[in-house]
């Protein structure tokens, strides 16, 4: 199939490169040269497992290219998927981007008969697709709904998981307004062996915001636990969580072992969710429900909790050493998450500025995501001094923060850490496997 996918960011460039890698012919369409020329060449935009490989792959066999042009890359298409980026304002989504998108293509409608669907892939509120996008559509093409067709392909994807995800999912939803373009996803997405949910669209937009919600909820409410069994003292809340993970709802047996699923990862407490989905879903999903008169008591305390915990690393840092000006603090971890160079809405961001208004003297450390923190917080940055080799930086440090769950910072075990303190704010390291230092954590006070 013939495939065209306005936007190259995570969900645009991940979508399209695995689309192609499965034999459809695809097109990015971009409206920035450099991004376009980068992809021709085989290069990565975005930072993503598995990308650079997959992309000069699809290169190579000639089902991907990028291109300036959207017209061009229209002709003869079946499907245009739009996957644009939808930012949050004031804890609504900006829908300029996905306007724009709709325009163009209706002008393109406008000039041919040929039936084209027009997808959504783009997080959008539920009832965008089949109001605000089709009367964009309809306006600029000068025809109506029926001339083209609507769909909602809602994504699920994890940064630094992306490609895993897109390649291998646990479902996919297929949302449609019509039948004609039901047919042609169904063609999409012919050779994925896996649950397939046929909704309309509004259904479609809504479970991706109901899937982060309740995961995000999930997160604030650990989170609110853990805070509660520092304040208590004498509690681990590890402790209490694994003994929740072991009750069979959550943890199952099958064939006489357990099946540990993925959904206890959002049972362990830490310094909060950020990224670009969860915070702004969460927000949207919120304002929408507002907007609508209902008051929406759960999100806003799911939103609450997490503002403010990654604030207790340093709440808890200072109960427990006093005052922090002065300390040399080695901060570890910038990423929102593991996996990617991504900071928006990270915790790190928080924690740094609680450490910096403590006047405590921060040095800062991510193996690929430093250049963006620095883009991302001009003014924090100017007191923070980071480095690229955050192992010279341990002898001369009084208090370290794994603030971003990297693999590598487990090294910490093997340095002599005698009068240090080590905060693990993502339980990373068995506090036994440390020399000689002071061992906190969230929700741990013995």
């Amino acid at each position: 199939m013939k495939v065209a996918v306005i936007g190259t960011g995570y969900v645009g460039l991940v979508s399209g490169v695995c689309l192609a890698s499965r034999g459809h012919q695809v097109t990015c369409v971009d409206v920035n040269e450099s991004i376009v020329e980068r992809l021709n060449a085989a290069e990565p935009t975005i930072h993503e497992a598995g990308l650079p490989e997959l992309l000069r792959e699809v290169r190579n066999s000639g089902h991907f290219t990028a291109s300036l042009d959207l017209y061009e890359s229209l002709e003869d298409v079946e499907l245009v998927i739009i996957a644009v980026g939808t930012p949050s304002e004031n804890g609504q989504i900006d829908l300029r981007f996905v306007k724009q998108a709709s325009t163009e293509i209706g002008k393109y409608i406008a000039r041919h008969d040929r039936h084209i669907s027009v997808i959504i892939k783009s997080t959008v509120i539920p009832g965008t697709t089949d109001t605000f996008v089709k009367e964009e559509i309809e306006r600029s093409s000068g025809k109506s709904f029926g001339a083209f067709g609507l769909g909602m392909n809602p994504e699920f994807l994890r940064e630094g998981d992306a490609i895993e995800d897109f390649n291998y999912p646990d479902r996919i939803i297929l949302g449609y307004e019509d039948d004609k373009t039901l047919q042609r996803l169904e063609s999409l997405y012919e050779s994925w062996n896996v649950d397939k949910l046929r909704v309309n669209t509004r259904t479609a937009e809504m479970i991706k915001y109901a899937n982060n919600a309740i995961l995000a909820t999930q997160i604030s409410a650990v989170n609110e636990i853990a805070n509660l069994a520092a304040a208590i003292g004498k509690i681990d809340v590890s402790e209490v969580m694994e003994g929740i993970h072991l009750d069979k709802r959550w943890n199952p047996w099958a064939n006489g072992s357990r099946v540990s699923p993925q959904i206890l990862t959002y049972l362990i407490p830490g310094c909060g969710f950020g990224g670009s989905c969860f915070p702004k879903d969460v927000q949207a999903l919120r304002s929408q429900g507002e907007s609508m008169g209902l008051s929406m008591d759960l999100l806003n305390a799911v939103l609450a909790i997490n503002d403010s915990q990654p604030y207790q690393v340093t709440k808890i840092l200072e109960a427990e050493l006093g005052e922090l000006a002065g300390k040399k603090v080695l901060l570890l971890g910038l990423a929102f998450k593991v996996g990617t160079d991504d900071v928006r809405e990270s915790a790190s961001a928080k924690i740094a500025l609680a450490l910096v208004n403590a006047g405590a003297k921060v040095t800062a450390h991510d193996p690929i995501a430093t250049s963006n923190f620095k883009s991302a917080h001009p003014d924090i940055q100017k007191s923070i001094r980071f480095v690229e080799d955050w192992e010279g930086e341990v002898p001369s440090s009084q208090i370290i923060i794994i603030a971003t769950k990297w693999p590598a910072y487990a090294a910490l075990t093997s340095f002599d850490l005698k009068d240090k303190v080590v905060f693990d704010a993502r339980r990373l390291i068995r506090p036994t496997d440390l020399q000689g230092a002071r061992y906190l954590t969230i929700g741990r006070r013995l």
